[in-house]
């Protein structure tokens, strides 16, 4: 049987949305519907007005998969001064031929012995020669070690986590019925989940994003099992151990010179069924607000990075105020990068207020397709300072020395394009409720903010370092979806800053946590002392 040619319907979008409100349907069928309306209405606005192609409506859908100046400026056409549009920067004249940069050697993608630095290491001696000896080959002359030995590495698998079953035998007595136990070894006594076992499911779940019945599953195949119930209740136990260190963490990043801050959705089952069922919440936050979010905060204070995580209904701005609430009065005011979003702002406290020039920058690439050729003088200028800020870096340059080179190569570079901001704007050439007159609209009212690098020392251009350290609590979203309570939201935030504060600073997170627990009384007592940074020459005057 043939099916019956379709008819093409005129749809009314109006009409569907009273068709959807008059219809017997939940509240939670009713939302998805009217907002499947809405897709269905911002498409056919777009293709109506014929500026959606096929990758720019994958790119609205699906969102932009990068925003390299390479991809962005796919086309060949000159810029404004006509010169080719190559993402190819040529070197500056200033610039010495060592300085440029080198094209990456091309190598063979093995991973270095030196890598492994948690092999367990045997030092092997020759089975017949010694240092010394006659040479076997031409008996004339005599054998010296070589600083380098030849490196093996053999690698094995295990399980996440192990265990040591030990069978003590007992004997009875015939007459009296005493019984006797022998007494186990001396490695196996102690409780039965020890600190490294504590820090491996911390450093898994909050740290790998591997939620706890995805490793009560890998546990239970390898023979070992770990309930989802136990896990928690080790990390929770663990958390308490560690949380000086986290609240030393806070102190710490409170001094700093530089904060970034933003935030990213977050769940918290219980806060969302308290605000469903109007129950009180014991967050100190006002009732009406029903957003979650984790907040990532990283701090720079004397070239050390320090990342922290808080999950609640507070804002960015917020969290970053109760941070703030520890800094030591004497310090002049940090510098605090963020967009522009009116949350992420600190009003209590004194701050020098710099925003992301990549949010800024992405206006630009988002209408890149409607008008080329003025968003191309814009990424392009902002490619060049941030090329200028690659030198500095490059060059080792301080703060003070960072802010005299951008000041001479990107400083005219920022103003001649707010002079052709202003002169578009003066000229009428630009729509003001364009997509391009938005982007310029944005850039000038946040000027100031997102040229304070050419102004103080040490700002940075963009919140980029805050975005990366999110992607640990965004790892976390996707595979957990959610915290079941408030407090297992902190625990999540006390390991996931510690564990990628210690990533940031190049120290092994699993021993970090480890030692941290080991030695808890220490740490009580002087939590500066046990910080990732300097936690091992803790360790070394304890051995001594």
């Amino acid at each position: 049987m043939i099916a019956a040619e379709s008819k093409r319907i005129e749809l009314d979008v109006r009409a569907l949305r009273s068709i959807v409100d008059t219809a017997p349907l939940s509240d939670a069928d009713r939302a998805v519907l009217k907002a499947a309306i809405d897709t269905l209405a911002l498409l056919t606005r777009e293709l109506e007005n014929r500026r959606a192609s096929v990758a720019r409506l994958r790119k609205m859908i699906f969102g932009a998969k990068t925003e390299k100046s390479r991809k962005v400026l796919t086309d060949e056409s000159p810029t404004a001064d006509g010169t080719p549009a190559s993402d190819e920067k040529a070197p500056s004249a200033d610039e010495t031929p060592s300085e440029r940069p080198k094209p990456k050697r091309r190598g063979h993608g093995r991973t270095a012995a030196a890598d492994y630095q948690g092999a367990e290491k045997i030092p092997v001696a020759h089975e017949t020669l010694k240092v010394g000896n006659a040479c076997p080959a031409c008996s004339t002359g005599k054998l010296y070690e070589l600083r380098e030995p030849a490196v093996i590495v053999r690698i094995t698998g295990q399980a996440p986590l192990g265990a040591t079953a030990c069978y003590c035998q007992r004997l009875r007595c015939s007459s009296c019925g005493e019984v006797y136990v022998a007494k186990a070894p001396a490695d196996v006594a102690g409780p039965k989940y020890d600190e490294t076992a504590a820090a491996m499911i911390a450093l898994l779940k909050y740290g790998a994003g591997m939620p706890f019945h995805r490793f009560a599953r890998l546990q239970a195949g390898l023979g070992i099992p770990m309930p989802v119930g136990t896990q928690w209740q080790i990390v929770e136990q663990a958390s308490r151990l560690v949380a000086p260190a986290y609240e030393e963490l806070l102190r710490q990043a409170a001094q700093g010179e530089v904060l970034h801050n933003d935030d990213t959705p977050a769940r918290i089952l219980a806060v969302m069924a308290a605000s469903k069922t109007g129950a009180p919440i014991d967050d100190g936050i006002a009732a009406e607000r029903k957003g979650m979010f984790t907040t990532g905060i990283a701090a720079i204070k004397a070239g050390i990075r320090i990342a922290l995580f808080f999950t609640g209904r507070s804002h960015a701005g917020e969290n970053l105020a109760a941070v703030l609430d520890k800094r030591c009065h004497v310090l002049p005011p940090p510098i605090q990068m963020c967009d522009a979003l009116s949350r992420n702002y600190v009003h209590d406290f004194d701050v020098m207020l710099a925003n992301c020039l990549t949010h800024s920058r992405r206006k630009f690439v988002d209408v890149h397709t409607d008008f080329p050729e003025q968003c191309r003088r814009v990424i392009e200028t902002l490619r060049e300072v941030y090329h200028n800020d690659a030198v500095a870096a490059q060059r080792g340059m301080p703060p003070d020395k960072r802010l005299v080179w951008h000041v001479h190569q990107s400083g005219p570079l920022m103003q001649d394009l707010r002079n052709w901001f202003e002169q578009l704007q003066a000229d009428k050439k630009v729509e003001p409720n364009s997509g391009l007159g938005d982007a310029i609209d944005y850039m000038t009212r946040h000027w100031n903010a997102l040229t304070l690098f050419l102004r103080v020392p040490g700002a940075p251009l963009d919140n980029n370092l805050c975005e990366r350290i999110l992607k640990k609590a965004i790892l976390h979203r996707k595979n957990a979806l959610f915290f079941k309570t408030l407090n297992g939201a902190r625990v999540g935030d006390i390991f996931m800053s510690l564990i990628h504060t210690a990533e940031l600073c190049r120290a092994d997170p699993f021993d970090y946590l480890v030692t941290l627990m080991r030695h808890h009384a220490q740490l009580q007592a002087s939590p500066a002392l046990w910080m990732p940074w300097n936690y091992r020459e803790a360790l070394a005057l304890r051995a001594a």
